[in-house]
């Protein structure tokens, strides 16, 4: 019983507590549904009350377009609010256009001050509410200003109406109210403005305008009217008038408002007043003064980044042209606020590409984000920064260089030529001076000395080279631009040669050798100076052609070249000598690299054409025993020498250590005879009537290290039988020399002469052959060979296949147009007709393309892709210059040049030659060009066949030679006996074989080499018979001369010049 009263008990409070709890889930439920109920209908009634508020704006817009009486501005103003109430972008954006839209016309209004918009102002209950509600509806013209684009017609219309709300609410000189009684309330209106714009400001009025300006000008065709753009930039000066010039609204100016791409230049076109307005306000002072101080100036340039401080310093630079005043006065804040923004972009500008870098088609490869929405305004932004290496800023920047006169030593009156008439005045003297122009009336400039390096003029003078030379790394993509730039005034670069000759107590040299040492920034500002020095002379004298520098003498006379030489020599050397360069990076290693490039500029300028005197490029100091002994222990220094300035070591010493280099390949390859090896024999055999075809199907097929080594070859007549002898080195001698003989001859047409002193290079025409490339590959294997034996080969190549062979043409400096004479002088001439052409050079009809006539058809070439469509024009006429000379000496050659130069190097390595310049690498294949030295091949020559160094023929012989012929006929008697007219580079004692004489009795078909008893004959002078009738004759491939045992000199004398001008050699005897 107990236990059942228990259970129903239990069951009773559970089924209590269940109930009460759907009680309470049942209340939740209902007030879910009261809360919901509620916030729907208070949902539904907002939206009612807005569709009526709506209606009723719309209502109101509606009667105000049917033209009824003008609405008070009280009326405006309620409706205003309304809409403010509820406003909502998307779809209040008709509705807010035409409030605006009531708005203005209402100020409109003449002589209705209840109209008039602002007149509520005026009102005490209202002029809080009125002030709040035109602050609102601005922001708001400026939140839509920020989402419009101007190249949409619609758009552009609603740009222009919310511009014109913001410019004439933030400004009171179009307000009517103010005009007659209403003057005395000015004050206290441009309070209210001053308010306004104030609240505008703190919202960022000037990001909006800086959207608005870059989508309206940042583009190929500026969509901004001349309106538009006047509103927005008139919008932009006011806070900073207002506030007089603070810093606090300057920042945002320069930020926002001057670092769009190039405003100014859109301004300058479009709107010119607001240029004057920049003007009359001295703006561009305030701008120097507030960023010349360095936190100001690194602030603004971290706010923009690299692509916007440029666009910035494009305005600045437009600006600066445009007050050229200001500059003046301003020089030194100018050029420090362009180097500080320079010098922030330069940290993000990099050589490579990598994943954190971008491009940019200024800057480079650049390790900042790249707005590229910039990239179809740089064009504009690239002609701004040309205005700071244009005339007018080098002229304001540079004043103190150029106002300095290098007119100081005029002809002494008493060197005077009686004067003469005009009219008979020699064409002669008039050509002289029409070339000399200013260069012949001053002094040579030379270091002097006696400047202080830290006097105000020198400091302003190296922060000015500074500026440039940061410029010109920071600027990678327009550096050419630059340099042209800083090029045009002929004046500037001699005057800052003088500049530099008057540093330091004696001048030049040691006063940039002791900056080397010295790490503080006057030193590096000294040795910027001169980088840009270096920098700007190479670039002129690589675009200046032969007649500009040798007989025009622009900027810089000959006798200065050699001084400025003689100091860059100096200058290079001892940085390498003295360990500077070994260790160098950074800016050490770029001044290394321009001082260094602009010395190789000139000396390759001076060996095409010589302006230097003997000996000037060699250093006397320098022994190059000294240099051996370094070279040998693997010293750096000696071989940087050797890298970069082996014009220093005397040529025969270069040649020497060529030798060298070639003796030690061989030892290392076992091509050297030991005495306990015998280096590999290679042996091919050679059909005289066909010479060439077997010489090139059994050597093209040798491995490189064959090629190197020893080849003896095994001549067959024309009767099939193989000629007597044995090949030591003498009969391969033959096989190269007729080889090379055949090869170069230009019936053949591999190769073709040039027009003026008939100089080899690689025929165009000759892929006519078979295998044209083989053959030139071959060819190529052949003159390495003969190089790498030191066999000397009378073969004369044209300069500028030459430099191609050294691997010149790969280099930054290396210009077509110089070399060009060494092709055709003709053509060089009638094309450099075009550069000095004064007219319009569209008038001769020459297009981009070069008409030849090939094997009778006439073949016309584009120089570039369209190039014959494409008129030649004096925008473009360098460029065609430049097009032409390459496609001649390059272009048409390409191929078989590559080929000749890919076998040549499987023999001679490009390092070993690296160290010649092309006339040296000429002398090196050919031998020297100096006069033969009788006493030094006396002295080397061998006699056999009983002649002696006292025989009496023998001393004929040498008489003959040094006192009756000529050197031109000592000449030949040397190409006769050893086939090349030229002695070699290192003097007779290293011609292999050697020079050799040998007594003869008979003819050469006879000859069945030397017996006991003939040379005893020859040693004693008894003749079988009178050798009177006979020629000498010559075995080129020994060296040998066979000389008969002539009685009387005289018949010596006439022989000997008769066989030689015969070339008979082994013909005639």
């Amino acid at each position: 019983m107990f236990t059942v009263s228990q259970t129903s008990r239990a069951w009773f409070i559970d089924k209590a507590r269940q109930a009460r709890e759907e009680r309470l889930v049942q209340k939740e439920r209902e007030r879910a549904a009261v809360g919901i109920q509620a916030r729907v209908r208070s949902f539904l009634c907002r939206r009612r009350l807005q569709r009526e508020i709506r209606r009723e704006i719309d209502e109101f817009f509606k009667a105000d377009d049917a033209g009824s009486s003008r609405r008070s501005a009280l009326c405006i103003f309620k409706i205003a609010r309304k809409l403010l109430f509820l406003f909502r972008m998307k779809e209040d954006n008709e509705r807010f256009e035409k409030l605006c839209r009531c708005i203005l016309s209402s100020m409109d209004a003449e002589n209705e001050p209840k109209v008039w918009y602002v007149s509520l102002a005026l009102s005490k209950d209202l002029t809080l509410l009125w002030i709040k509600q035109i602050k609102d509806i601005l922001w708001h013209c400026c939140e839509f200003l920020e989402r419009l684009k101007p190249e949409i017609l619609q758009d552009s219309k609603l740009v222009t109406l919310y511009l014109t709300m913001l410019v004439t609410f933030t400004d009171t000189s179009t307000w009517k109210i103010l005009r007659g009684k209403g003057e005395s309330l000015r004050p206290a209106m441009n309070h209210i403005c001053a308010n306004i714009m104030g609240h505008l400001n703190q919202h960022g009025l000037y990001s909006v305008l800086q959207i608005l300006l870059t989508r309206g000008l940042a583009r190929p065709r500026p969509c901004l009217s001349k309106g538009t753009l006047t509103a927005a930039f008139s919008l932009a000066l006011r806070p900073v008038l207002a506030a007089q010039f603070s810093d606090n609204l300057l920042r945002p100016f320069l930020i926002h408002i001057m670092s769009v791409p190039a405003l100014v230049t859109h301004l300058s076109i479009v709107a010119p007043e607001r240029l004057t307005v920049v003007e009359s306000h001295d703006m561009l002072r305030k701008f120097i003064t507030y960023l010349r101080a360095q936190d100001r100036c690194r602030d603004v340039c971290e706010c923009l980044e690299g692509c916007h401080t440029l666009c910035l310093m494009g305005n600045l630079l437009h600006l600066g042209c445009l007050s050229p005043r200001v500059l003046e006065e301003e020089t030194d804040g100018f050029v420090s606020l362009l180097t500080q923004m320079l010098c922030y972009c330069q940290k993000y500008v990099t050589q490579k590409k990598s994943n954190l870098t971008h491009w940019h088609p200024v800057l480079g490869w650049f390790s900042q984000s790249v707005d590229y929405g910039l990239n179809e305004s740089m064009p504009l932004v690239t002609k701004q920064l040309q205005f700071l290496w244009g005339v007018p800023l080098i002229r304001i920047f540079f004043s103190d260089i150029l106002s300095k006169k290098l007119l100081e030593n005029q002809e002494p009156a008493a060197h005077a030529q009686p004067a003469s008439p005009p009219n008979v005045l020699p064409v002669k003297n008039l050509l002289k001076r029409a070339f000399q122009k200013s260069a012949s009336v001053r002094n040579i400039l030379k270091p002097v000395g006696g400047k202080r390096v830290d006097s105000a003029e020198v400091q302003k003078v190296c922060n000015i080279c500074v500026l440039y030379q940061t410029s010109l790394t920071t600027l990678t993509q327009i550096r050419l631009q630059i340099l042209t730039g800083l090029t045009y005034l002929d004046d500037l670069l001699p005057k800052l040669w003088a500049f530099i000759c008057e540093l330091g107590p004696h001048g030049g040299l040691k006063l940039f050798l002791e900056c080397l040492s010295n790490d503080t920034e006057e030193s590096k500002q000294l040795l910027a100076m001169l980088m840009l020095f270096c920098d700007c002379s190479r670039h002129l004298i690589t675009i200046l052609d032969d007649i500009e520098v040798y007989e025009e003498q622009i900027s810089f006379k000959l006798e200065e070249l050699v001084t400025i030489s003689s100091f860059l020599n100096s200058f290079v050397f001892k940085m390498i000598w003295d360990g500077i360069v070994e260790n160098a990076k950074g800016e050490t290693l770029e001044l290394f690299q321009s001082v260094h490039g602009w010395l190789m500029v000139l000396y390759e300028r001076d060996c095409r054409r010589r302006f230097a005197p003997d000996d000037h490029w060699l250093r006397k100091d320098l022994k190059p025993s000294v240099l051996f002994q370094e070279l040998d222990k693997d010293r750096k220094r000696a071989q940087m020498v050797l890298q970069y300035i082996p014009h220093v070591i005397p040529h025969k010493n270069r040649v020497l250590l060529f030798r060298n280099m070639v003796t030690k390949e061989k030892e290392k390859l076992g091509l050297v005879e030991t005495s306990s090896a015998s280096p590999h024999v290679t042996h091919i055999t050679i059909r005289r009537s066909r010479m060439l075809e077997d010489g090139y199907e059994q050597l093209r097929q040798l491995s490189q290290h064959a090629m190197k080594g020893v080849i003896r070859v095994k001549f067959v007549n024309d009767l099939g039988v193989d000629e007597a002898g044995i090949d030591q080195d003498g009969v391969f001698k033959e096989f190269l020399e007729e080889i090379i003989k055949r090869v170069f001859d230009p019936a053949l047409n591999l190769f073709k002469t040039t027009s003026g002193d008939e100089r080899l290079y690689p025929s165009p025409t000759s892929y006519i052959h078979e295998n044209y490339l083989q053959l030139f590959e071959f060819v190529g294997k052949m003159l390495g060979k003969a190089v790498y034996e030191g066999i000397v080969v009378d073969v004369p190549f044209a300069s500028f296949f030459l430099s191609q062979l050294l691997g010149h043409h790969h280099s930054v400096f290396y210009s077509s147009v110089d070399e060009l004479p060494s092709l055709d002088s003709e053509f060089y001439k009638n094309l450099t007709s075009i550069k000095r052409y004064d007219g319009d050079i569209s008038d001769l009809g020459l297009t981009l393309s070069y008409d030849e006539d090939v094997m009778g058809q006439l073949v016309c070439h584009e120089l570039i892709p369209g190039g014959k469509t494409i008129p030649v024009t004096n925008e473009n006429k360098i460029s065609y210059i430049h097009l032409m000379a390459h496609f001649r000496m390059h272009t048409q050659i390409k191929n078989q040049t590559a080929a000749l130069i890919s076998g040549f190097r499987s023999i001679i390595k490009p390092e070993w030659i690296r160290m010649f310049s092309a006339p040296e690498l000429q002398r090196l294949i050919s031998g020297d060009n100096a006069e033969i030295d009788l006493e030094d091949l006396k002295k080397h020559t061998v006699y056999y066949g009983g002649f002696h160094g006292s025989h009496r023929v023998i001393i004929w012989l040498w008489d003959i030679l040094a006192s009756d012929f000529t050197p031109n006929e000592r000449a030949m008697f040397l190409k006769f006996v050893t086939s090349c007219s030229r002695p070699p580079l290192l003097g007779f004692a290293y011609l292999k074989p050697p020079f050799s004489i040998r007594c003869v009795e008979v003819s050469d078909d006879q000859d069945t080499g030397d017996t006991l008893g003939s040379v005893l004959r020859g040693f004693f002078t008894i003749r079988k018979r009178e050798p009177g009738g006979r020629l000498p004759t010559s075995s080129t491939c020994f060296n040998l001369l066979k000389l008969p045992n002539y009685s009387k000199k005289s018949v010596l004398r006439e022989k000997l010049r008769y066989a030689i001008s015969m070339n008979t050699g082994f013909e005639l005897s």
